[in-house]
């Protein structure tokens, strides 16, 4: 029986990369890829979740890698402001990552959470801006920063 357990939750992590995201997510506004694009206009944060593989082959211009399965939970400190607008975002709506991830900033307070669901290939298809590159080890979450 701890044998199943624990498989179950070694093989989580990939669950959440294989199944359809949900539309909406409590305590969080949905936003399109129009709306995403005023967001990121207006100096919001960007977190893209994906693994850093990902990351490296592109991302939204000014976003911060933070991946779901590492770096995300350091959101939950108290010392990381609450009013900051946050958009989330994985690839795609197939990719439900990007929804844990606005659920978890939900629980832990944050007030602006944006839940990007349509993600980084929608970014890319409406030919936004985007980088590609490595992390630089540094990561703010000031809106006036981003």
């Amino acid at each position: 029986m701890l044998r199943i357990l624990m498989l179950c939750l070694l093989a989580s992590p990939a669950w959440l990369c294989a199944a359809e995201a949900p539309a909406h997510v409590n305590g969080a506004m949905t936003v399109n890829v129009y709306q995403a694009r005023q967001l990121h206009a207006l100096g919001a944060v960007f977190i893209d979740v994906r693994p850093r593989r990902e990351w490296a082959w592109g991302h939204v211009e000014g976003a911060v890698h933070m991946s779901l399965a590492h770096e995300f939970f350091g959101l939950s400190r108290t010392e990381w402001p609450r009013n900051v607008p946050l958009v989330i975002y994985c690839n795609s709506d197939v990719c439900p990552a990007s929804a844990e991830a606005v659920r978890l900033a939900v629980v832990w307070g944050y007030q602006q959470v944006f839940y990007f669901r349509e993600g980084y290939f929608a970014w890319m298809l409406a030919d936004l801006p985007q980088e590609k590159g490595h992390i630089d080890g540094v990561t703010t979450l000031s809106a006036q920063a981003h």
